[in-house]
């Protein structure tokens, strides 16, 4: 169950996303109902956690990591309650990574955002960079599912635009048993974007 402080937040902020900005949500029902999962979606704002795990709470609360700058004395304590732990940006934070694996096989579900950094114009429809790893990286390592979301509408909150979120089913990484584990992860971030793009274009 979501923390009293998650809770609070999200009674809070549900209103306003229900009623201002219009949330709406698709494929709820491709979530996997027990046990953990990486929930990996694209990354608009810094808002993208709420709409992306407002629709499945209060069943289950939303860990994310948050860049390691923010957990000062003022900002530290809510973020930590309302599930975001920190990760160093631009280091191989194995600290980070190996508490989203520990959160993900207790149960919890770990949302990461693979494009790294925010979008300034929406979702571009090519590789145009490399999307890192670790989404996938962590899922393999924990043993759950990667499940693919898509966001719209987040990286226009000043123009009150509708929100929506789309989730797809788990990505297929079965039979990539053999392969060298650096492809695996490579080929399971490729098919993790191309579905987490044709959710966004299915929006």
């Amino acid at each position: 169950m979501p923390a009293p402080f998650y809770s609070f937040v999200a009674i809070v902020s549900w209103p306003v996303l229900r009623g201002v900005f219009r949330l709406e949500a698709h494929g709820v029902e491709n979530l996997p109902s027990e046990g953990g999962f990486v929930l990996a979606a694209n990354h608009m704002s810094n808002f993208d956690p709420w709409p992306l795990g407002l629709p499945i709470w209060p069943k289950r609360q939303l860990y994310f990591m948050a860049k390691a700058e923010l957990f000062n004395p003022i900002l530290g304590p809510p973020l930590r309650a309302g599930g975001a732990f920190p990760v160093r940006r631009g280091e191989a934070d194995v600290e980070a990574v190996q508490k989203a694996v520990e959160i993900s096989q207790s149960g919890g579900v770990v949302a990461m955002f693979p494009e790294g950094t925010r979008r300034t114009k929406g979702l571009r429809k090519k590789f145009e960079h490399k999307p890192r790893t670790g989404s996938a990286r962590v899922a393999l390592k924990a043993g759950v599912p990667l499940v693919p979301a898509a966001l719209k509408g987040t990286d226009r909150l000043s123009r009150l635009a509708k929100l929506k979120v789309a989730y797809g089913e788990p990505v297929l990484t079965d039979d990539l048993e053999g392969l060298h584990q650096r492809e695996v992860h490579q080929v399971a971030t490729q098919r993790l974007m191309e579905r987490i793009y044709a959710l966004y274009e299915g929006m």
